[in-house]
């Protein structure tokens, strides 16, 4: 395992246990966010580095009971206290890595990613490999509950310019891993990127 992983693991198993209560109205917003997804009724998504599966019961209510919805995280102890708050009963918990999927090519419909972006090791080749178990003009959708400034005044920092999920450095990140940015939103309240899987 890379230092990368090892130490998303640690950060994330150490806050893993009381996540939900630290972030407790993010479930509304998380809601919003899904339904910009345009799932329907028996598509198949993916919640990549779902955490504590805060995004799996909007997935499930988009896609109803004849869809998929699966929830992969590199984290053992987050998707221990998904299940502990029962959102194994509204999708599937994979322990697994976004730079290797266990999933069949175009396999999917559409890959929800909340606060993903920040801490893939390499990017390029991530979201690739998201882009890869999407169908052609599947979406995507790099979502965070706050926009990017107020994040980084939470964190006590700055933005910088080489920020990924800034927009003039996201689009060509996107478009040369597999994806066109359709549609971009940076707000106090939200961050929303959606893009589309190219053919």
């Amino acid at each position: 395992m890379s230092d990368d992983h090892t130490h998303v693991q640690e950060f994330f198993g150490a806050r893993a246990a009381d996540w939900d209560t630290r972030f407790p109205d993010d479930g509304p917003v998380y809601a919003a966010a899904v339904t910009e997804l345009g799932l329907r009724e028996g598509d198949r998504v993916l919640d990549a580095g779902c955490g504590t599966g805060r995004a799996l019961p909007p997935l499930r209510d988009a896609v109803g009971p004849s869809g998929v919805v699966l929830g992969a995280d590199l984290t053992p102890a987050m998707l221990e206290a998904a299940v502990r708050a029962g959102r194994d009963r509204v999708g599937q918990l994979l322990l697994a890595d976004v730079a290797g999927l266990p999933l069949r090519s175009e396999s999917l419909d559409a890959v929800f990613a909340a606060g993903l972006v920040a801490h893939l090791p390499n990017p390029s080749e991530n979201l690739r490999e998201l882009a890869r178990v999407v169908r052609p003009a599947g979406t995507l959708a790099l979502f965070h509950p706050i926009g990017r400034a107020a994040l980084a005044a939470r964190q006590g920092r700055r933005i910088t310019p080489d920020d990924l999920r800034a927009e003039a450095n996201l689009r060509p990140l996107l478009s040369g891993s597999g994806w066109r940015l359709a549609s971009y939103v940076d707000e106090d309240s939200r961050f929303l990127a959606l893009a589309v899987r190219l053919p």
